[in-house]
């Protein structure tokens, strides 16, 4: 963690340096960032929402349904997020207190852990007509686009 700090000025002296590295990042944010967008400029945050939540489809016929949710973001939380914040304790101190590099590994961390619920969400199926478009059954799926667009950023003390 770090030496052994003894008197006055060298105490004050690395409450300093600590104080500096913990402001050096404020906030973290995972998931479908602003500039993820597919090839036709839709947003991948609203499929991604669309596929979390479900949604009204309109087939070509006119014909409506509902698309069922697959909540991958809210079973990743579920799954995951009481366990963050002891991981980002030991990221904190193993960084020496520089809170943008924890933040960094901890954005890594839950980006993968988000890869990875995309990866595993297997209920509910898919209908057939959509594993016959697709040529395959894994929901969550087609070309890779939303799961590879899955990021994180820090922002910065000074923003």
């Amino acid at each position: 963690m770090g030496a052994s700090v003894r008197g006055g000025a060298a105490f004050k002296a690395r409450l300093a340096q600590i104080a500096e590295g913990l402001s050096s990042g404020k906030r973290l944010k995972v998931g479908f960032l602003a500039d993820a967008t597919y090839e036709d400029g839709t947003p991948v945050a609203l499929v991604a929402a669309a596929n979390e939540f479900g949604k009204m489809v309109m087939t070509k016929a006119g014909e409506s349904y509902f698309q069922l949710p697959r909540p991958f973001f809210r079973n990743m939380i579920s799954a995951n997020s009481t366990q963050w914040p002891g991981e980002f304790s030991q990221l904190i101190c193993s960084s020496n207190y520089d809170a943008r590099l924890a933040l960094g590994l901890m954005g890594e961390r839950i980006k993968s852990q988000l890869q990875d619920s995309i990866r595993e969400l297997n209920s509910p199926p898919l209908a057939e007509s959509t594993i016959k478009r697709k040529g395959f059954d894994k929901p969550l799926v087609d070309t890779g686009h939303m799961q590879n667009s899955v990021d994180y950023a820090v922002d910065g003390g000074d923003e």
